[in-house]
């Protein structure tokens, strides 16, 4: 009766404080912080093993707040716990009742939702968007296995949100990767935010489900403190010894749990008003402490973490592309002078796989169309290689846990399917993930296979994340272009050195080679190919070998052109204006994808100047559809050859 009556004490008392805290903001959701108050009492006073000290430390057990709008029962116990927080470890400080109540305030580091880079170590990842944190455990939990840690990742999931698919889809990756450290912990409380949830999401049907897929689901009373801890020293018992199938938890709760006032439908969302209303509730959860005879007489203790393995991590830099083409039996790749960016992205992430043990490949069950496949083939790093068949949303957030891991996830899909995962690396960014999307077949020079398969309004979206800042004032998102195997090579080896998100494009088709391993490039470059005095174009990707032959059909004719090769965004906007004025102001711009990227990025840079120049961009301006050659499509989408020579001329008033 000691550790029940400890638990409900210790339970009442948290979710007293986040009925406080949701008060002092005026919005939260308190009830389903209440549904989860003995579960958190749970596992941050008698299960994981942790040091409030040291929140990040990467031997420590974890939590992952999937449902994160339940978090003020979690920042309860951290207050209470005086778990540290702060956005670097020489600003840390532990927390007190005191920051608790500041929940929501722009100053605060208590964010409304999840969130590590506002100065919240404890958690990994940004949550609050749904459905994602049994990805991001999972992630967690590979980096863990990687290092030879045993911690457990304890992941709390709302019934409602487990309609989500990506849950699904993480279920099975867990069992695919017999992954038994991560612990699903469901929340069935019931109540979603307009109603009920349907009967799918019901606890009957979610421990069906579970068992279908092969796993031991334990359902229990979510407030039943025994049953609680038998739970999470089964999944214990199961992670330690590697037998038996891995462990859910079906949790049977009460949204609202302790104070009749505020249980049924109706009350999700809403923060119970300052004063009279709220001394009435908390009112009711002292009786419900006395009515439970709930008592704090000890036993509670934060297990003491297990000792670290060391393990031999190397992170040099991988050999040049020459040598590394020559390594790997590619040589007369050399002698052709020609490879496709994708073939390229291949050896490099493999390159890498040899020298820098942090380096992860995921890859979406296209591993042969991205190249992702020379990393998976090769068995002195394919440990390392994660598949995680046809599920874009599971694999970005998979990234994302592994970043917060210490590792450096490259995660390819084709640049079409990479949209599925846009919330998800959205939600990366926010975690300060650093995170490598790789997107192939990047354009509409794939040609045969048509617009199912081709990114276009891939630059546009992932752009938008080039024009913020992230706290230590780096971009969003670096986005890459590369136009050739050399410069696609070595972007791969400055992704791996930079400390946050890239995205990088490659194409299906071979290109010629227009550089060499003398040839440098930098995350926010370009790279002037020559310099003319009449015009100005940038192109990207494939459309710098079509302005590069436009070029030499335009200097018959007598005209001098600049080409630049635009290969990152950002860019340095300055010493592209220096290049349009060398050129009378007229800019051209050439990219074989929708617009909103790199030619606006262009004309925003000279709209904010507000010089006398005149841009005009050239990109696919109709949905394309299937052809024989990449060559074919781009004549019909406008961007051939004969396209932009065309353009040039109108621009300079040639007839």
């Amino acid at each position: 009766m000691s550790l029940d009556s400890t638990i409900h004490a210790k339970a009442i008392e948290l979710i007293k404080l986040n009925y406080e805290m949701t008060s002092a903001a005026g919005s939260g959701h308190p009830t389903s912080g209440a549904s989860l108050g003995h579960l958190v009492t749970a596992l941050m006073y008698a299960h994981m093993r942790y040091e409030p000290s040291n929140p990040s430390h990467p031997g420590s057990d974890r939590l992952v707040l999937s449902e994160g709008h339940a978090v003020p029962i979690v920042y309860a116990a951290c207050a209470d716990k005086g778990v540290m927080i702060g956005k670097d470890k020489e600003s840390w400080r532990a927390m007190t009742r005191a920051d608790a109540l500041t929940l929501r305030q722009l100053d605060s580091v208590v964010d409304g939702h999840p969130n590590p880079v506002e100065g919240f170590p404890f958690f990994d990842a940004a949550t609050g968007s749904l459905g994602q944190g049994l990805s991001v455990a999972a992630g967690l939990a590979i980096a863990a296995r990687a290092d030879q840690l045993d911690k457990r990742i304890f992941v709390l999931i709302g019934d409602g949100e487990s309609r989500e698919g990506q849950i699904w889809e993480a279920v099975d990756f867990l069992k695919d990767h017999d992954l038994k450290a991560v612990c699903p912990i469901f929340n069935c409380n019931v109540y979603a935010q307009s109603d009920k949830v349907s009967p799918q999401q019901g606890w009957e049907t979610t421990e069906k489900k579970l068992a279908a897929v092969g796993y031991e689901v334990l359902v229990i009373d979510g407030h039943d403190p025994k049953q609680i801890m038998d739970a999470l020293n089964r999944h214990a018992e199961v992670q330690a010894s590697g037998v038996g199938e891995p462990v859910a938890i079906v949790a049977k709760t009460v949204k609202g749990w302790g104070a009749e006032s505020q249980q049924g439908n109706g009350h999700h969302g809403s923060a119970v008003k300052a004063g009279e209303a709220l001394e009435a509730v908390l009112a009711e959860y002292d009786e419900k402490g006395k009515a439970l005879g709930a008592y704090a007489l000890g036993g509670l203790r934060v297990p003491d973490m297990s000792p670290r393995k060391s393990v031999k991590r190397e992170t040099g830099d991988s050999v040049g592309f020459d040598k590394a083409l020559e390594q790997f039996g590619m040589g007369d790749v050399i002698e052709k002078g020609q490879i496709a960016t994708r073939k390229a992205y291949g050896v490099a992430v493999k390159a890498l796989g040899h020298v820098n043990t942090e380096v992860f490949s995921l890859d979406c069950d296209v591993q042969g169309s991205t190249f992702a496949s020379m990393f998976a083939k090769d068995e002195s790093i394919n440990s390392r290689f994660v598949e995680c068949r046809i599920a874009e949303q599971n694999m970005m957030s998979v990234a994302a846990g592994l970043s917060a891991g210490g590792k450096i996830p490259f995660a390819s899909t084709f640049a079409k399917f990479a949209a599925r995962g846009y919330d998800q690396i959205e939600m990366a960014v926010n975690s300060g993930a650093n995170l490598k999307v790789v997107g192939s077949h990047a354009g509409i020079t794939l040609g045969a296979d048509g617009p199912s398969q081709m990114g276009m309004s891939d630059v546009g979206w992932f752009r938008t994340f080039t024009t913020m800042k992230r706290p230590n004032g780096e971009p969003g998102f670096y986005v890459l272009t590369p136009s050739d195997g050399y410069q696609c090579y070595s972007l791969v080896r400055e992704m791996a050195k930079y400390d946050g998100p890239c995205y990088l494009r490659t194409l299906r088709s071979d290109t010629e080679f227009l550089y060499s391993d003398d040839d440098e490039f930098k995350l926010g470059g370009h790279e002037v190919l020559c310099k003319g005095k009449d015009l100005l174009i940038c192109a990207s990707g494939h459309m710098v070998h079509v302005a590069s032959a436009a070029l030499e059909q335009l200097y018959d004719e007598g005209v001098d052109v600049t080409l630049v090769d635009m290969y990152s965004l950002p860019f340095d906007g300055d010493a592209i204006l220096d290049l349009a004025n060398e050129c009378e102001g007229r800019i051209l711009t050439l990219e074989d994808n929708y617009g909103g990227g790199m030619g606006s990025a262009v004309a925003d840079v000279i709209a904010a100047d507000g010089g006398g120049f005149e841009v005009n961009q050239m990109y696919v301006k109709k949905c394309p559809k299937s052809a024989l050659s990449g060559e074919e499509t781009l004549r019909a989408c406008g961007l051939g050859i004969e396209d932009v020579v065309r353009e040039a001329k109108e621009m300079l008033g040639i007839s």
